[in-house]
């Protein structure tokens, strides 16, 4: 086939933006074809595109003839001939007048194999040089294409006529399925995937398919960890643009979207909007499994995971799931320990924006949330929600072990700990485990040493809060909680359950191995450490180890010389605050243990224990050398001291005991007495040949044996013959 014809229509006096694309140039021909198969169906709708179509095609015919005195302007630049410019605007024009495929068919090249055009900053090819021009637009960062109405400036005209309808509000392009309309030709065929159901977009990790491109590169994010857009003010990254936009609001208190009806500003739209359902009161978005309403489909959409059981967002680190995104960002900062989140007041940090906002309000003093019942406040409104229940009665959670209920979720969980004797707190220092985390909180002190909890009268530390509490009733003085029995009263009311089981005899915690029975469960844990042989508390100083903590600080004062309980009559200083009750006595003459058989009353309790066995009658204490018995131990010990001083003489051999009755003192004065004395001692036992060494010794030592303390007649004796 020759050159293609051109269509008589082509020289018009029409106009056209001269940035008409080629989908433009589409559109119009469909437009043409579906003029001509409406024109039987409805009149009114033909003379509608009819007019549409001629100013397409008025303006089109108006861009080609620009394109035309453009590109002989460049002809020197082309070098490419007049022929091959006929041609080139022959076959536009054609694209649009000829009706007959076969007046077409002259060769044409292929696009993709022939990019003549190359871009000198980047190498980018194009095949053709309009092409090439708008690219290095970007570059040059030349945007020649101004908006009359706003002065935004664009890179390509048509850009800028798809701004343009911003302004006009024109929508051509509408769905005929749902009637909705759109500004872009794009838009329309992604809204289109929503009635079709198409997802051309697959990501190759993970299999899951998008009706947008864009979507699919958001989405790969995730699997890639790229996060391009950066915070200019803080350094934080983000995965999307949009995220970035809201994140920046923060640093420049920009909030742009206002409520009309009670002032409250947002910096995000969708943020008013949800808001706006607050004052209409509507909630249109209801749970079919319990009824629960919702003022956004998106809540109804998470609050539908509680029932199914659903859990989408699994953690990678540790293979958690949760049924919201959100919750497992707030989980990995646990792994990260990041903490984005910080006070200004006190410098603290959160991994959480809400726990900060909780946190803030103690700087403040805020409790906006007030209780009607009783006016308490509170400064959270779950805090609010949960206090009611002690008017109301209501424990909305309950065991499904031993149907015990409670007010909050928190407890119900950590109570179940006891059932299935789950504990997931492990310490790692010593490997112990705890059912709760402020328990291995507390525990872990323990080996840092930290006291974080001050006395602001006295300067002590303490480890624990509540400690410090009941500490604090020592300065004040207030005892509040009163016994009826007795009439004592203590600043704790656990102190005075404790107390009162003294009166009941009440003692509700057995141990598993023995059946003792004891009235304190603190207690009862260090009789355990009896049966498992544990000493947790370790002296630093000689590595010596207790049972309980108290007997160590006690042990340190030993190494430390430390005696904090001094008596305030005579001065003296104990370890033990126990040992200066009971020297109190001492002044005080009071004697609080008495007998019940003979009524004599004893300042200490192990003395009335002593003095009760006389009454009964027995002998605890038994001498394993000769099996007899005492009613204490220190008439044993004293018992036992006949025992060493035989086995003592016993182990002495006999010349021992001549050389030592030789050495005894008798104030013996006639020589004949000491001669019937060495005749007494000669006749118990023959000598042997030792006490004759010693016997030889004793009489040639020329030294006197006495001192000047010695009395004279004992120094005869010393002195011998």
């Amino acid at each position: 086939m020759g050159r293609s014809q051109r269509h008589p229509q082509s020289t018009g006096n029409d106009s056209c933006p001269d940035s008409l694309s080629p989908p433009a140039v589409h559109e119009a021909m469909m437009s043409e074809n579906k003029e001509k198969n409406s024109q039987q169906e409805d009149p009114e709708q033909v003379e509608l595109q009819g007019n549409f179509w001629r100013r397409a095609k008025g303006n089109f015919s108006q861009s080609l003839e620009q394109d035309k005195a453009w590109r002989i302007l460049q002809r020197p630049e082309r070098q490419l001939g007049n022929h091959s410019i006929k041609k080139e605007e022959e076959s536009i024009e054609c694209g649009i007048g000829c009706k007959d495929p076969k007046q077409t068919a002259a060769p044409q090249t292929n696009p993709k194999e022939e990019k003549p055009y190359k871009c000198l900053s980047c190498g980018k090819s194009f095949n053709q040089k309009s092409n090439l021009i708008t690219h290095q637009r970007i570059h040059t960062g030349e945007k020649p294409h101004k908006c009359l109405d706003c002065g935004k400036s664009f890179s390509q005209k048509s850009s800028l006529i798809i701004h343009g309808r911003k302004h006009t509000g024109e929508r051509p392009y509408k769905c005929f399925e749902c009637g909705k309309c759109f500004n872009q030709i794009s838009n329309l065929t992604t809204h289109q995937r929503i009635h079709t159901g198409e997802k051309p977009h697959k990501c190759l990790k993970c299999g899951k398919r998008f009706s947008q491109r864009s979507a699919l590169i958001t989405h790969q994010r995730i699997h890639t960890g790229e996060k391009p857009h950066k915070c200019l003010d803080c350094g934080k990254s983000f995965s999307q643009r949009s995220a970035l936009i809201t994140h920046q609001r923060i640093h420049m208190a920009d909030k742009m979207y206002k409520c009309l009806k009670c002032g409250k500003s947002f910096s995000v739209k969708s943020a008013l909007v949800m808001h706006h359902t607050i004052h209409a009161g509507k909630k249109l978005h209801k749970c079919l499994d319990c009824g629960k309403s919702f003022r956004d489909s998106s809540n109804l959409t998470k609050h539908r995971r509680i029932h199914t059981g659903e859990r989408i967002y699994q953690c990678l680190d540790c293979g958690k799931s949760f049924n919201r995104k959100s919750n497992l960002l707030t989980h990995r900062r646990t792994h990260t320990g990041e903490k984005p989140h910080k006070c200004w007041d006190c410098g603290k940090s959160f991994s959480q924006r809400s726990s900060l906002m909780k946190h803030v309000k103690i700087h403040t003093g805020e409790r906006p949330y007030k209780c009607l019942e009783c006016g308490k406040c509170f400064n959270q409104n779950i805090n609010l929600i949960t206090h009611k229940r002690t008017h109301t009665g209501e424990r909305p959670y309950k065991c499904l072990y031993c149907e015990k209920s409670f007010t909050v979720r928190s407890a119900l969980i950590t109570h179940q700990r006891i059932h299935t004797g789950e504990k997931p707190h492990k310490c790692l220092d010593c490997g112990k485990s705890f059912s709760q985390r402020p328990a291995l909180t507390t525990h872990q002190r323990m080996h840092t040493g930290e006291k974080p909890f001050k006395c602001l009268n006295c300067g002590k530390s303490f480890t624990v809060r509540s400690t410090l509490i009941t500490h604090q009733a020592i300065h004040t003085g207030k005892k509040s909680h009163k016994c009826l029995d007795c009439g004592k009263s203590f600043s704790q009311s656990s102190s005075l359950i404790k107390h009162g089981r003294m009166h009941t005899g009440e003692k509700p915690y057995v141990c598993l191995e023995c059946g003792k029975s004891f009235s304190q469960r603190s207690s009862l844990i260090i009789h355990g450490r009896m049966h498992t042989g544990e000493k947790p508390y370790k002296c630093l100083e000689c590595g010596k180890c207790f049972i309980q903590r108290s007997n160590l600080v006690t042990h340190q004062r030993s190494h430390s010389g430390e005696r904090p309980h001094e008596c305030l009559d005579c001065g003296k200083s104990f370890k033990v605050r126990s040992a200066l009750v009971t020297h109190q006595r001492i002044h005080t003459g009071e004697k609080p243990h008495k007998c019940l058989d003979c009524g004599k009353s004893f300042s200490r309790r192990s003395a009335l224990i002593t003095h009760e066995i006389i009454h009964t009658g027995e002998k605890p204490h038994k001498c394993l050398d000769c099996k007899k018995s005492f009613n204490n131990s220190s008439n044993l010990t004293k018992h036992r001291r006949i025992h060493t001083r035989g086995n003592d003489s016993r182990n002495t051999s006999t010349a021992g005991k001549g050389s030592v009755r030789a050495l005894t003192l008798l104030p013996v004065s006639n020589p004949q007495k000491r001669e019937n004395l060495n005749v007494e001692e000669s006749s118990v036992g023959a000598p042997t040949e030792s006490s004759l060494v010693n016997s030889t010794q004793l009489q040639a030592a020329p030294t006197p044996r006495w001192t000047s303390e010695t009395p004279p007649h004992s120094r005869e004796i010393l002195s011998g013959p």
